[in-house]
């Protein structure tokens, strides 16, 4: 069993930065695989990036260059640093823990944190 807690959300303005952390307890977070997923009004859940135990990353096309996530295993913490943000990036970011191998589906993440909401003004 794995519990996410998400932090670092906020009011930005448009070409601003963010950084969310992401909390999970448990001892074997190192060997988890860690997203992003977020979540705007009216919206489907989409795929923002993903990174493996290795440090393998993957990201959408739309946050690609400007988001990074990484992970600090013995801090059992994972990040999503967040630059360059626009009016569209707007949603309530939620980050997942699984097994296995990279993952950009919802479905592929057996535990997810509450959510953390973010909102870039224009």
């Amino acid at each position: 069993q794995v519990q996410l807690v998400e932090s670092g959300g906020g009011l930005v303005e448009a070409g601003g930065s963010l950084r969310l952390s992401c909390v999970a307890s448990g001892r074997t977070f190192s060997s988890y695989r860690l997203g992003w997923f977020r979540q705007a009004p009216g919206k489907e859940r989409e795929f923002v990036a993903a990174i493996n135990w290795s440090g393998t990353t993957t990201y959408a096309d739309s946050v690609k260059g400007r988001f990074a996530i990484s992970r600090d295993n013995p801090k059992n913490t994972m990040y999503l640093q967040m630059f360059s943000l626009k009016p569209e990036d707007t949603a309530v970011y939620s980050c997942a823990a699984g097994v296995g191998a990279l993952a950009t589906t919802p479905v592929s993440y057996a535990y997810w944190g509450q959510g953390t909401q973010v909102t870039v003004s224009s």
